[in-house]
């Protein structure tokens, strides 16, 4: 069928709007349309995907199926606690993203990222949609049009920058203009290079620290990873002990002027007097592991048994804690079987996939993978996409 790539095409534009819908929101550019673009992007990929699905034979990897039955063991847990859960508003509100939602981003990503015209397009919306994410941010500061986090409609007056997911995109970005800028050549080699740096810098600006960390992590080991499974040792090597030599040499410049060093909110987290540990973050950790047990409180019920009120953004802020708190050592061993056997399973898979493949999906998912052990909650929409990209590497989309 000649449509096909067409419609994989959109279908990945669509996803990557929805992906990285949250950080659009935090552009003034966006902010301003009279419309919710997760839903517009989410509706077009939901109208798509059937007949992306229905175009191709699908072959999976036999080990594709114990990750998958674990997520789907944990999501039928969550019902099930659900019914001992001392917050049933936060059951509510909570259920339906992660037995609902979560499946189907799950089921979006394993298509998105198996299927090649799709992954394409994702790929070069990913990496379009960090850079304007980027310049978007810098220029609102720069404007006094945007605020760096706070409550929602706090100040009317200036957009509310989700500091984290505007940080995922231009980490994840960077990633994947990092493995273009070392697979190109000649003065497009200069120019994606050029774009790295802008990426780069744009990261201090918001002020997300896992952001930070996980832009230096993916530029570094992206581009290695894929000169490992080509073989080519030497430059993976060099590669890896080049690029944390430069973000040290870089970071020391900026460093030199403490004032301008303090106006980079990522920086001026990083460099403060309790060398950006999140004492707030410490406590809500601490709290979750008195709690849990064998079965767990249920959904939503963590902030309510630790007295913290019936507040949804009092979640543990990390994915395995969640878990254990919520759905006590049962949940926190399926979420293991789920996140961790998908981790293994990925890298089972990295011989056996395109080089190219493997390190465009490390790229995207690393830095959701960091993201999830200090923020978001297991009702986040991009973890559970994240988890089905990394899947995807066990999915071949072949044309009927």
């Amino acid at each position: 069928m000649r449509a096909l790539p067409v419609l994989g095409g959109m279908a990945g534009l669509a996803a990557a709007a929805m992906h990285f819908a949250g950080a659009l929101k935090s552009t003034p550019a966006v902010a301003a349309l009279p419309l919710d673009v997760t839903a517009l992007a989410a509706v077009g990929l939901l109208a798509l995907l059937p007949l992306l699905l229905a175009g191709h034979r699908w072959v999976l990897a036999p080990g594709l199926g114990l990750p998958l039955a674990a997520c789907g063991a944990l999501w039928a847990w969550w019902g099930i606690a659900a019914t001992w859960s001392p917050w049933s508003e936060g059951v509510a509100d909570r259920l339906p993203e992660i037995m609902v939602i979560g499946p189907a981003m799950v089921a979006a990503g394993l298509a998105i990222g198996a299927e090649p015209a799709a992954r394409r397009v994702f790929l070069d919306a990913a990496i379009g949609l960090g850079i304007f994410v980027g310049a978007s941010v810098a220029w609102g500061i720069a404007s006094d049009a945007v605020v760096l986090g706070g409550r929602i409609g706090a100040d009317p007056t200036r957009v509310r920058v989700q500091y984290q997911v505007a940080g995922l995109a231009i980490a994840c970005a960077a990633g994947l203009v990092a493995l273009r800028a070392t697979g190109a050549g000649g003065w497009r080699r200069i120019a994606w290079f050029g774009g790295l740096a802008a990426l780069a810098a744009a990261v201090l600006l918001p002020g997300g620290r896992a952001a930070f960390l996980s832009l230096g992590l993916t530029v570094a080991l992206a581009p290695a990873l894929r000169w490992g499974l080509q073989g080519r040792v030497a430059p993976a090597l060099l590669w890896l002990a080049a690029a944390p030599l430069c973000a040290a040499a870089a970071l020391g410049v900026l460093l030199l002027d403490p004032g301008r060093a303090a106006d980079l909110a990522t920086l001026e987290r990083l460099t403060r007097e309790t060398g950006g540990v999140d004492s707030a973050r410490a406590i809500l950790w601490s709290e979750a592991w008195r709690w849990g047990g064998v079965w767990g409180l249920g959904p939503g019920g963590f902030p309510v048994s630790a007295g913290l009120g019936q507040d949804r953004g009092l979640h543990p802020h990390n994915h395995a804690i969640e878990a254990m708190v919520e759905g006590g050592a049962v949940g926190l061993l399926l979420w293991l079987a789920a996140f961790g056997g998908a981790a293994l399973f990925m890298l089972s898979r990295l011989p056996r996939v395109e080089p190219d493949r493997a390190a465009a999906i490390l790229a995207l998912t690393l830095p959701l993978a960091l993201t999830a052990m200090v923020s978001t909650d297991l009702g986040n929409r991009m973890t559970w996409f994240a988890l089905g990209l990394g899947l995807s590497l066990g999915v071949e989309a072949r044309r009927v």
